[in-house]
């Protein structure tokens, strides 16, 4: 019986715990963002098929996604062959923070 009310009081007290936070990256491909690089601001969205969009000096450019552990990991025609970029933790929609990108550094701004 007691053992039975510890289950019960458990299952309770996890239903009523907060939702798990999304991590940055899982914030950064739901809600796209604005890379900051060498005085451009590119809009990129991603797509769940794991392809992308960036808008760079009124073109469009495609690429591919991945996520591997803490990293993004991005290939387009401008930037040929797979480069991973490591992105902090606990950042959400509105927050910007900067990366060692492959152009410099970089400055990431999730999307609201």
């Amino acid at each position: 019986m007691l053992k039975k009310l510890l289950i019960s009081s458990a299952l309770v007290a996890a239903m009523a715990a907060p939702a798990i936070a999304e991590t940055t990256l899982e914030n950064v491909i739901s809600n796209g963002v604005v890379v900051s690089v060498q005085g451009y601001d590119i809009p990129v969205n991603y797509h769940e098929d794991g392809t992308y969009a960036a808008v760079a000096m009124g073109s469009e450019i495609p690429g591919t996604w991945r996520i591997e552990g803490t990293s993004l990991c991005t290939e387009s025609s401008m930037q040929p062959g797979e480069n991973c970029t490591e992105y902090p933790e606990g950042k959400g929609p509105g927050d910007s923070f900067t990366v060692a990108g492959a152009m410099g550094p970089t400055t990431i701004t999730i999307n609201e």
